[in-house]
């Protein structure tokens, strides 16, 4: 067994930490969990293994097994975790020693985990938020507290310390998101070549595959790959391409180092889009470059999601599917029948960046809080953006008899939405546009292999696959 993933240099690692030692002031322990094997439905059948990705930010080390400590009384860092035994072996093959692992990252002193426990004693232990139910039973035991109160005894000075540095990425990580990005887009424009009629989505799935692994690479996430692009995280691969049919691709590679990418292209099954279609399609294109253009240092997100917003809604008008002036649409939130989420997120070593520590301490601050209003609640980002940042810019329309159907019976926004109109088009599916940006000095960069995203330029490579 070895470490799954390329290291980057033992000074980064170091020089990481440094800088969280110099946040996070104050006395006690920073204990940092690793995740363990977790099997599918029996022991020894497990699922492919990902380290917990703050562990991966400030160690490197995607091994199984492995829990680390910062003393920031001693200034000491030690990993606590167990050399495989010689029946180990047998079944997963020699690895170099953890000593040996731990010194490519700049760690001197490891301990077998069952000495961690004394270290902990009558020590104070501050924690990141616990997301898996194996780890609150391992803490609780470690310890000696409920899982109620592991559950709620996480450090907010922790999250902020880790929260506030893994955001600013480094030119390093995005030269690594850089190369997740570029995959990302081989893979979406393998999709775009290869999709046709009566093929079923899952085969377009294995495409997915194949083209990550063979990067050497696995995806960031599960991938969203339907001509029901309406239903936002839509993971049933069994529908038929059908001729009218649109197909959205939202998907993601992860780098060599673990960061991720993530992007969306929506493309007719067809050579070409309807005349509706295309009509939606470029509104949903000019929002996306509209934002692109607007990206800077010191915006808030959730001011370029209201931008984005009004844009849709100009042409919702002209099409007949909304009415009013967009101004008065966006705000008392009519347009959330037809874009129900996020504009889009920050990015890293998880495809949605840290949101494990919870978006309130992640995607807003103290000048920019959360909302708990329909198609708001689900934004991920609001807060103002900072050189060095990743994020995604992902506007889209989608159309959900579900929800049309509900908002019609409970009479919402009567004087801002056509429904004799709109009730025509419930099948239509839903449109999204996607990619990754760095946010620079003065802009933003465009992260991955540029990927067409016009509808002329789409149609161009589907009549190419297909004549």
């Amino acid at each position: 067994m070895e470490n799954k993933n390329q290291l980057f240099s033992k000074e980064t690692y170091l020089k990481r930490r440094t800088l969280l030692k110099k946040k996070i002031i104050g006395s006690g322990v920073l204990l940092f969990l690793g995740n363990k094997e977790s099997s599918i439905n029996f022991k020894d059948n497990w699922y492919p293994y990902r380290r917990n990705s703050t562990f991966l930010y400030y160690f490197g080390l995607n091994l199984p097994g492995l829990y680390v400590i910062i003393d920031l009384d001693s200034d000491k860092e030690i990993i606590f975790g167990d050399d495989l035994n010689l029946e180990e072996i047998v079944w997963s093959g020699p690895q170099i020693t953890i000593a040996e692992m731990c010194e490519k990252v700049g760690i001197q002193d490891t301990y077998p985990i069952n000495k961690m426990s004394a270290y902990l004693s009558h020590r104070e232990i501050h924690y990141l938020p616990v997301y898996r139910l194996v780890h609150i039973v391992f803490m609780a035991s470690l310890l000696n507290r409920s899982y109620s109160e592991i559950g709620m005894g996480y450090s907010v000075r922790f999250i902020n310390g880790v929260a506030t540095q893994r955001a600013v990425k480094s030119f390093e990580e995005i030269s690594s998101m850089h190369e997740a990005a570029s995959i990302t887009s081989k893979i979406l424009f393998t999709l775009m070549q290869q999709a046709k009629v009566v093929m079923k989505e899952y085969e377009l799935v294995s495409r997915v595959l194949q083209v990550a692994h063979e990067q050497g690479i696995n995806i960031s996430f599960q991938p969203i790959v339907s001509i029901r692009g309406q239903i936002l995280h839509n993971h049933y691969y069994g529908n038929t391409l059908s001729k009218g049919d649109m197909l959205l691709c939202d998907l993601g590679a992860e780098s060599s180092q673990l960061y991720s990418g993530d992007m969306t292209r929506t493309f007719p099954v067809d050579t070409a889009f309807s005349s509706l279609q295309k009509e939606l399609y470029d509104v949903v294109h000019q929002s996306y470059l509209v934002v692109i253009a607007a990206l800077k240092p010191g915006i808030k997100y959730l001011d370029l999601h209201f931008l984005a917003c009004r844009i849709l809604v100009e042409v919702l008008v002209q099409v007949g599917f909304m009415k009013g002036h967009p101004e008065d649409v966006v705000d008392v939130g009519a347009n959330t029948i037809f874009f129900q989420c996020e504009l889009g997120h920050m990015m890293g070593l998880n495809v949605h960046d840290m949101e494990n520590f919870g978006e309130e301490y992640v995607g807003y601050d103290d000048q920019c809080e959360k909302s708990n209003a329909f198609g708001l609640k689900s934004l991920c980002l609001g807060k103002e953006l900072a050189s060095g940042f990743v994020v995604t810019v992902e506007p889209g329309i989608y159309i959900i008899p579900e929800l049309i159907k509900k908002y019609k019976a409970l009479g919402n926004y009567n004087d801002f939405i056509n429904y004799s109109f709109l009730e025509k088009y419930t099948d239509f599916g839903g449109i999204r546009i996607e990619d990754d940006f760095a946010i620079t000095p003065d802009g933003a960069q465009l992260l991955g292999t540029p990927l067409v995203s016009t509808s002329d330029g789409i149609e161009s490579i589907r009549k190419s696959a297909l004549s």
